[in-house]
């Protein structure tokens, strides 16, 4: 698969772009693991063209992630343009144009998924950030606004028409926002549709190697994204390329993924310093699948989300690493 002159290996895993949860700390580690293409968080054009500083730092690149997008959201085509051309010289691998976010402050201003309630304006945006720029531009949206207006198999074709190189599909409508259960029929239409020849991404529900390698058999789709399912959970890529490759790796050990979460810890602390760096972290610790068996969490979690020194934290880790290993070490007496 390729998107602009970007080679992929066969049924690539991406990251998907999520503010507050893609920074360059957690980016490199989902890269570590075997994440095929990450994203930054999605930034506001009209913030890039006002030079707001909290904004030009989420788009800063290395080049150990590549190969790495910026996507932009706006709800006009002169600031989604002049952005464009201001993210190029940061110089992204691609840009990706957010067409998708249901959330009210980003679609009730009609942008993201605001745009599936005007059409012509997203394809206007589309067509002239395209003919803007000289990186590949793709862009990400929902199947419409509603279960009434399921619009995604032609809006594929006209999308694909305006010169953009790659599709990603998110299987809701932006009704749903992220309730229910992500609806794949439509993505796999689209991509059995023989007059698109982008590369088709499918995105929504992603939560694990086996979902992933259904979404590959069953609907065809050139590569999966995955987004919620990331959090605290980095080596989610580790075990989704093992499953699609049958390298049949062992999973990571306790030890290894509370490990994983310091390393997560101490890259943000020593990037932004302690509190921000904590903050950027601590969303990570509290919805992390590793702590669903202990028993009472929820005064754990609340005691990550309160945390204020590195210190804390990695008491609080260690409390739990002891408490895992314990729980382990009984199954295992259990099955003997």
């Amino acid at each position: 698969m390729k998107i602009g002159n970007i080679q992929f290996d066969s049924r690539p895993v991406f990251l998907a772009p999520m503010e507050d949860v893609t920074d360059i700390g957690f980016r490199m580690l989902c890269k570590q693991f075997g994440a095929a293409m990450v994203y930054t968080e999605f930034v506001s054009a009209d913030a890039i063209i006002r030079s707001i500083k909290s904004t030009l730092d989420k788009m800063i690149i290395h080049d150990e992630e590549r190969p790495v997008g910026i996507q932009i959201y706006g709800h006009d085509v002169d600031s989604m343009v002049e952005a464009a051309k201001i993210v190029e010289q940061v110089h992204p691998d691609l840009i990706d144009l957010n067409f998708g976010c249901p959330v009210k402050k980003v679609a009730g201003k009609g942008a993201g998924a605001g745009l599936l309630k005007n059409i012509p304006l997203m394809l206007e945006i589309a067509r002239n950030v395209v003919n803007a720029v000289h990186v590949p531009v793709t862009a990400k949206t929902r199947l419409g606004w509603d279960q009434d207006h399921l619009i995604i198999t032609d809006l594929a074709e006209q999308l694909q028409d305006c010169g953009i190189q790659a599709l990603t599909i998110h299987g809701r409508t932006r009704s749903q926002m992220y309730t229910g259960q992500a609806d794949w029929t439509l993505i796999g239409q689209v991509k059995r549709n023989p007059r698109i020849h982008i590369p088709i991404i499918g995105n929504g529900d992603i939560t694990s190697p086996e979902v992933a390698e259904r979404a590959f058999d069953e609907y065809g789709v050139d590569a999966v994204m995955i987004g919620r399912a990331t959090f605290g959970c980095p080596w989610i890529f580790r075990d989704v390329r093992s499953r699609l490759d049958h390298t049949n790796l062992p999973p990571l050990s306790i030890d290894q993924k509370i490990d994983v979460l310091l390393e997560q810890l101490h890259i943000n602390v020593q990037r932004i310093g302690e509190y921000r760096g904590i903050l950027h972290t601590r969303r990570h610790l509290a919805a992390s699948p590793l702590f669903k068996g202990i028993p009472d969490f929820r005064k754990t979690r609340i005691a990550m989300l309160r945390a204020s020194t590195v210190e804390e934290i990695t008491q609080i880790l260690d409390d739990c690493r002891l408490v895992l290993k314990q729980q382990a070490a009984g199954i295992a007496e259990t099955e003997k």
